[in-house]
């Protein structure tokens, strides 16, 4: 399951250095068996490059070197080996299926498998030949290996993995509860149940599970790593960070995947911190490093980037569809691309409808985000009420929220998320702000609508922002600043044919005060407003304004 494992799957002691042996025997030098007893891999690859140079023979050195080298990690120094050793003439057969392991680590999969193939038929080579089947995506071969497995351990641990990597979770897991009941001692498998339930998003649940393997083996990097991670999703980055320390603390040279981890964990914790010196040349080692680096591309507005690196990928997982979804859909926005957005509703689709993912939340947001981009708000917010109880100060989740709410017409409330939303970016989005500007006119409140281009400053989104308001306050019968905002649009554009709008705003706010309904002390503005035009019908509107006001004894 975890495929750059440099921890042994069975967990029996703690690793104890060379030197705590030492203190206890100065004069004894470990033995060999005694070293891969105690898995310092370490230690036997020194005593055995130690014998090698001063001539001293060790029987099947060669294979225990490239042993030492796989199990530490340095799948480059075991492939070497493996190689040197199939060019002699007493090579045995089985090291071909041991080179195709140490090539697959190296993600060298065609190699692999031609390695593999020169081997004689085994165990071994069937669950190698089984996991480059899944990485080759053959279906057809996989069911052929997959039929070969046997009740055993090692192939019923391969066949779990294997479900762990296509989302199976619950099927590993099954396995892996069904080897814990028969080897009680096989304590490394609770870290695998716990990733599980990790996946699952059950962070409790795999905290729970994966104490009980710490109080024992305290210092494992996979499982003080899954530690911090379910301290991220159930806290926060800072509490994962303190974690994390545990971890750095206790790695040593020999761990270099652990490094690797901890420094994309912590660009990760961090908010992104350091994402574009750490995550790059983690791309090819670790798998999340490539969606991460997306994720923080998107934030940083740079959409164009995070489609470059992600266009390429074929996802498998949930999370790579979504985020494919996303960031197809932020590139579909962004140029006016239809294909873009379609191919967007057809990633959320794929996902919010699937037996595994239908009933998550991720699931759900994804059916919304597949009727948003259809314009079906009706159904959106019947999968948004659905995980709203889970999202309340979520600023994401409210901008969205409110915007199917205004798309239905019901202003009142949109106006209420709208104004629960604190990310300062989100409020100077124009379409935060258009939204909110409509919803403030729909309830009557033009003033505030008013105010909040007055905010804008000078730009294309604020010309936008006076057509919106001088409509849709014309539309609701806030004649007003309606008046105010066709004023301000001819004066930006004489040529056009606001002049129109103006004089049917200026008529209305007439009638308003007629009514009882507007000041009359409201007409001294409304002249003002006409006596900025050139139109010869202002002098007619004037004169009928005057006329009006001194029977009515107005002092305009």
């Amino acid at each position: 399951m975890i495929l750059s494992r440099v921890k042994p799957a069975v967990g029996e002691e703690t690793l104890r250095s060379i030197s705590e042996k030492k203190k206890k025997n100065k004069t004894k030098v470990p033995s060999l068996e005694e070293y891969l007893q105690q898995r310092d891999y370490l230690g036997a690859l020194t005593l055995l490059e130690f014998q090698r140079s001063i001539g001293e023979k060790q029987e099947n050195a060669n294979l225990w070197i490239c042993y030492c080298a796989f199990h530490l990690g340095d799948y480059k120094r075991a492939m070497e080996e493996y190689k040197s050793l199939t060019t002699k003439p007493d090579c045995p057969a089985e090291v071909w299926v041991f080179l195709g392991c140490a090539l697959f680590f190296l993600g060298l999969y065609k190699e692999a498998e031609e390695a593999a193939l020169k081997a004689p038929m085994s165990p071994l080579q069937n669950r190698l030949l089984f996991h480059l089947a899944h990485k080759f995506k053959d279906e057809k071969r996989l069911m052929g290996f997959h039929q070969n497995l046997e009740d055993v351990t090692e192939d019923q641990l391969s066949l779990a993995s294997i479900h762990y990597m296509r989302s199976h979770y619950q099927e590993a897991i099954d396995i892996y509860k069904r080897l814990l009941l028969q080897k009680r001692d096989y304590l490394a498998l609770k870290v695998y149940v716990a990733l599980c339930y990790y996946k699952l998003d059950y962070y409790d649940v795999s905290q729970e599970v994966l104490a009980v393997y710490l109080q024992n083996i305290p210092d494992s990097t996979i499982a003080l790593n899954l530690k911090a991670c379910n301290h991220f999703r159930l806290y926060n980055g800072k509490a994962a960070e303190a974690e994390l320390k545990n971890l750095i603390d206790i790695s040593s040279c020999s761990f270099e995947f652990a490094k690797e981890l901890i420094r994309h964990n912590l660009v990760v914790f961090r908010d992104g911190e350091g994402a574009l010196q750490v995550l790059p040349p983690l791309i090819d080692v670790i798998p999340e490093a490539r969606l991460n680096l997306v994720i923080y591309y998107l934030r940083q507005d740079d959409v164009q980037e995070a489609y470059n690196l992600i266009q390429d990928l074929d996802p498998v997982t949930p999370q790579e569809y979504i985020l494919k979804g996303v960031v197809n859909a932020a590139l579909g926005q962004e140029i006016g691309s239809r294909d873009h957005l379609k191919i967007a509703q057809q990633f959320f689709q794929l996902v919010g409808g699937s037996a595994s993912e239908c009933d998550t939340i991720p699931g759900r947001q994804c059916m919304a985000s597949c009727f948003f981009l259809l314009r079906q708000f009706e159904d959106v917010l019947i999968y948004l009420n659905s995980v709203k109880g889970y999202f309340y100060n979520d600023d994401t989740f409210n901008f969205n929220y409110a915007q199917a709410k205004a798309a239905l017409g019901n202003y009142k409330e949109a106006e209420e998320v709208f104004l629960l939303i604190q990310n300062e970016k989100i409020k100077n989005d124009y379409v935060y702000l258009s939204w909110l500007a409509r919803c403030y006119i729909m309830n009557q409140k033009g003033q505030l609508a008013w105010e909040l281009y007055h905010k804008m400053g000078t730009s294309s989104d604020s010309f936008t922002m006076l057509q919106l308001i001088a409509n849709d306050c014309y539309k609701m019968g806030q004649f007003y600043y309606s008046a105010k905002a066709f004023d301000a649009l001819e004066k930006l554009d004489p040529g056009s044919n606001y002049w129109e709008g103006k004089r049917g705003a200026c008529v209305g706010i007439f009638q308003l005060v007629l009514a009882n309904k507007e000041p009359k002390e409201t007409l001294k503005e409304v002249l003002a407003l006409l006596q900025n035009s050139g139109n010869p019908q202002v002098e007619y509107i004037i004169r009928i304004l005057r006329k009006w006001a001194k029977d009515n004894r107005v002092l305009l």
